[in-house]
């Protein structure tokens, strides 16, 4: 994987199907037509000399100024998951990046005239630049391992999105949004905490008197801050049901359901969820239980405290002098008459 190291093999040692190992022979295997299925594999170097700089060159490769970005390390900027939390720098550098800024250079066109000649079976690039397009490889024969600006769409949604406005936002330096959420007129979400962006904010792109009906375990995200915010916690398939009920589509929605995972596991899932029910039933007796089981235990604890202290005290009382402090001492006679 990646940089191992292996045996070169000795000059002596004699090509299996070059006549050497030469440009010029390579050329002749081209030329005879015995390579027809050519495979071609492009990484940043080719785009180069379009001015595109490569990813590790010191001081001018694509990692060294991406410092400015005060990203956690320079590959997050093409990670989906710091894409989600922060989109900024992405198009930041895709500003920079992005298609008609730049040209293709002689290998690109190289690698066209390939697919003219019928010769090229398939590109794959790690490029996102498009030169390869730009330079005409029919779109059909290249694989762009890490995307492109060819197209885009949602992460989420899957939406296709315009290539004006996205050049747009591109120019701007500035994210776009999923409109889907701005056109509906109700919007319907379950199962989700709502805690990582830019998915999170969909919701809040609705209409302000278009309803949001939540089906969850909590409340999340901006949830009942509007006045049309309907939220119902606990199971989502409990929420669910309980819409199918009002809708008067139960029976439905329970056949087709059925109908797509089968009896047996319909069963399954029918039967773990009453066995979930009893067991919050059965927790909430415990609980009940414990509570009082405190409360009583409490009781008694300062019921045998007032006894202890009452014994205390007796204990007290009784070591007492039976001699009562007020009373005076008895008085002495002496013998001896009476003056």
């Amino acid at each position: 994987m990646g940089q191992e190291t292996s045996s070169m093999v000795s000059e002596d040692t004699r090509p299996d199907t070059l006549s050497d190992r030469s440009i010029a022979a390579v050329a002749e295997l081209i030329r005879s037509g015995r390579a027809r299925r050519i495979v071609v594999m492009t990484g940043a170097g080719i785009s180069t000399a379009a001015g595109i700089p490569d990813f590790r060159s010191p001081k001018t490769g694509l990692y060294h100024n991406l410092a400015r970005l005060n990203l956690p390390h320079p590959e997050a900027v093409f990670e989906v998951d710091f894409f989600r939390n922060d989109p900024r720098p992405f198009y930041v550098l895709a500003k920079e990046l992005y298609p008609g800024n730049f040209h293709p250079t002689i290998s690109h066109a190289f690698v066209a005239l390939l697919a003219k000649r019928k010769l090229l079976r398939l590109l794959f690039t790690q490029n996102i630049d498009c030169l390869e397009r730009a330079a005409g490889v029919p779109p059909e024969l290249i694989v762009e391992a890490h995307g492109s600006f060819a197209t885009q769409r949602c992460i989420d949604c899957k939406t296709p999105f315009p290539d004006a406005e996205m050049r747009q936002c591109v120019e701007s330096a500035s994210p776009p949004v999923c409109a889907l959420p701005q056109e509906a007129d109700l919007v319907i979400v379950i199962g989700t905490s709502l805690l990582v962006h830019p998915f999170a904010g969909l919701p809040r792109l609705a209409r302000d008197s278009v309803p949001r009906l939540l089906f969850n375990m909590e409340r999340v995200g901006d949830f009942g801050t509007r006045a049309d915010d309907v939220i119902c916690l606990g199971a989502c398939d409990d929420g669910i049901r309980k819409l199918a009920d009002e809708l008067g589509w139960r029976e439905e929605l329970e056949k087709l359901w059925v109908g797509l995972v089968g009896e047996q596991e319909a069963e399954r899932q029918r039967s773990r969820k009453k066995q979930e029910a009893v067991d919050d039933e059965l927790d909430e007796l415990v609980q009940g239980m414990e509570q009082k089981l405190e409360l009583s235990e409490d009781h008694d604890s300062r019921d045998s405290d007032a006894i202890a202290n009452a014994k205390t005290q007796e204990k007290k009382e009784g070591e007492k002098p039976t001699t009562a402090p007020n009373t005076p001492p008895t008085k002495k006679h002496q013998g001896g008459r009476k003056k």
